[in-house]
């Protein structure tokens, strides 16, 4: 009989955005201190797990930040083709109820075809549970327990599994699986979408949101969709769909020459801005620290000018915190060398009976 459940491991294996290994490293350090760092690659990285450390809990893996997907590695299978190499992933990982198969590319750039790989794995199963998964009966329970494929090259694949526990550990790879629609205006609608999916948010319809730096507007589009009433500020002018809105309104200046008072009443605050991180907390602190009632949530990407600037990451966050604040923080898989951070008030009271509905794309 097939147990329910693989023994952790000696290895982690986690895989990021091309160039940001040492910086998945770096908070690595401060996330998870006792695991010692082994095999690197470019998009991933390998953790050896001492003797005795507890593998890491859903927060841990989320506050690795630069992650895309954390699994317990299995090691490696080699083989001339892909039937061959379906059956040895079986043969290293034993039989246990699967609820999924994810397959996807270590390097977009690699050869091998995730849905013809996947098709091999998952027919190589036991019978009972290839139709589960091929019906998508599996998918339905909380926490599946997924099969992970990274393909290195088409001779050579990483096998390992874990739990989905969370959005994004139900991508494969922790790749966000949407691609932008047409007649969107920039791809920072796309980033939006990633964010309010990855971290769970829910948009009232109705509600204000007001978006520093918003030109073309995709991130206002977004935000539009989900029924919110938006305020775009950008000197430069948005996309004309967005601006004919009946929902919208521009403020053509900078966000630093917005007047205080004009910054109440906002619920939602948005940033996406090609500024310096300090420059865009600054703007962000006007906002949030303005007199009145404060937003509940902040949406704000961070560019990064290089790799090195991500240590400065705890300060930032600490910052956001200072402000009354829970703050959490990813590298999207839609994104560039930037940090998305998502930010809701403490302790924010809500009128009774009013329910919080998320939005579709």
């Amino acid at each position: 009989m097939a147990s329910l459940h693989p023994a952790p491991g000696d290895f982690l294996l986690a895989t990021c955005q091309g160039g940001a290994e040492a910086a998945l490293v770096e908070r690595q350090r401060v996330v998870l201190p006792g695991l010692v760092k082994a095999a690197w690659r470019r998009g991933m990285v390998t953790f050896r797990v001492p003797a005795g450390m507890p593998p890491p809990t859903p927060a841990d893996v989320e506050r690795l930040v630069f992650a895309r997907t954390v699994v317990h590695s299995c090691g490696q299978v080699t083989g001339p083709d892909a039937g061959s190499l379906a059956a040895r992933v079986h043969t290293l990982v034993g039989g246990h109820d699967w609820g999924e198969v994810h397959v996807w590319n270590r390097d977009p750039r690699a050869e091998g075809d995730p849905g013809a790989i996947r098709a091999a794995i998952i027919a190589a199963l036991e019978p009972a549970r290839r139709r589960a998964i091929e019906s998508g009966a599996a998918r339905a329970r909380r926490g599946p327990l997924v099969l992970d494929c990274m393909v290195d090259s088409a001779e050579r694949w990483w096998v390992g599994w874990h739990v989905a526990d969370g959005p994004s550990r139900t991508w494969p790879g922790g790749i966000y699986p949407a691609v932008l629609p047409a007649g969107k205006a920039s791809r920072a609608w796309l980033k939006l979408d990633e964010a309010l999916a990855t971290f769970g948010i829910d948009l009232v319809p109705g509600t204000r949101a007001v978006e520093l730096g918003a030109a073309p507007g995709g991130a206002c589009q977004r935000l539009l969709e989900a029924g919110l009433v938006v305020v775009g500020i950008d000197p430069a002018l948005v996309d004309e769909h967005v601006a004919r809105h009946p929902r919208f309104e521009q403020w053509r200046m900078r966000a630093r020459d917005v007047r205080l008072k004009q910054l109440r009443g906002f619920d939602w605050v948005v940033a996406d801005m090609n500024i310096d991180p300090t420059s865009t907390l600054a703007a962000l602190e006007r906002v949030v620290m303005a007199p009145g009632r404060p937003p509940h949530g902040i949406v704000a990407t961070l560019k990064l000018p290089n790799w090195a600037r991500a240590a400065d990451l705890p300060g930032w966050l600490a910052r956001v915190t200072g402000w009354g604040y829970v703050a959490r923080a990813r590298q999207l898989s839609t994104g560039g060398r930037e940090i998305c951070v998502v930010a809701e008030r403490l302790a924010v009271s809500r009128r009774p009976g009013r329910a919080r509905r998320r939005t579709g794309r």
